[in-house]
């Protein structure tokens, strides 16, 4: 014990210099935007390394590879599925559905890139989680872009790397994502509050939109993230907004986030391109004020 006291009373500058620069690197990257981001940067490396060993071994044991496939093709039928429903339900109100339309509707399908990834870190207990997947920049990803598995949505990268990404899921309370009734038309977004992992809600839907319980929910389409109709759950409960002006749904979530092992994020270049367009075309018609 002396022994012990003597060498912490030769050495205690030093303690207390270690202790000093953790603190001050702490408050560094907490408080300032650009150091944080360096230090993900490098954190989430070094971390990705480990997390995706440990990923690979559970996949090992209890999964085959050829689960990034079935994961990949789920999505496309599901699309597919979506859209064959539309063209179905166009044709029983119209009755003028040609063949030409049918051809150009599924030809969309083209723009959607899906890049197989694998998830290496998931976080259930927390307001604000995060998920990270073995595949960057290097890769394709980006952030902004959807992630969605076989069962259905998962949410939208956050940060990437060159080989790992962060990915803000249904389950935090930073997400917001366009869904819709199917076959309905009635949107809202998509909110987690906490609690269950299973359990979500659709805010905003108006007062005179008609739905049943067990209706099911998917992606709206409405922005660059995801296409149209890709599951999310059904209809268990509706709830009055806090303003009494619209509708809250309780919706039973359709991804199983406790059991989340292989995912596809969602590269939908002609969409991106549309709204840049769009972008440049509503600045290059912005008045010029006169000096």
């Amino acid at each position: 014990m002396r022994n012990l006291l003597e060498f912490l009373k030769k050495y205690n500058y030093w303690f207390v210099f270690a202790l000093l620069e953790v603190a001050s690197l702490t408050l560094l990257f907490q408080y300032n935007s650009y150091q944080g981001s360096v230090w993900f940067s490098s954190a989430s490396y070094l971390a990705g390394l480990t997390l995706e060993a440990d990923s690979k071994f559970s996949s090992f044991l209890t999964q085959g590879t050829e689960n990034q496939q079935l994961t990949e093709r789920n999505l496309m039928l599901e699309h597919e599925v979506e859209i064959l429903k539309e063209l179905l339900l166009a044709e029983r109100q119209k009755h003028d559905t040609t063949a030409v339309d049918t051809v150009s509707t599924i030809a969309l399908l083209k723009d959607y890139k899906l890049i197989p990834a694998k998830v290496i870190g998931n976080s259930l207990d927390k307001r604000e989680n995060f998920i990270t997947i073995d595949k960057g920049m290097y890769d394709g990803v980006h952030p902004d872009m959807g992630v969605a598995c076989g069962n259905g949505v998962v949410g939208v990268v956050y940060m990437a790397s060159g080989h790992y990404a962060v990915v803000i899921p249904v389950l935090s309370t930073k997400s917001n994502i366009s869904c819709a009734i199917q076959s309905r038309g009635y949107f809202g977004y998509l909110h987690w509050n906490g609690g269950p992992t299973d359990k979500a809600y659709v805010d905003d839907i108006p007062r005179h939109a008609k739905f049943e319980d067990g209706d099911t929910i998917v992606t709206s389409g409405y922005s660059s993230m995801f296409p149209p109709g890709i599951l999310v759950g059904k209809v268990m409960k509706t709830h009055d907004s806090e303003d009494g002006l619209s509708y809250r749904l309780e919706i039973k979530l359709s991804t199983d986030f406790g059991n989340l092992r292989d995912v596809c994020v969602i590269d939908d270049a002609a969409v991106r391109e549309r709204l840049d367009l769009l972008r440049q075309a509503t600045d290059s018609i912005k008045p010029h004020t006169s000096k």
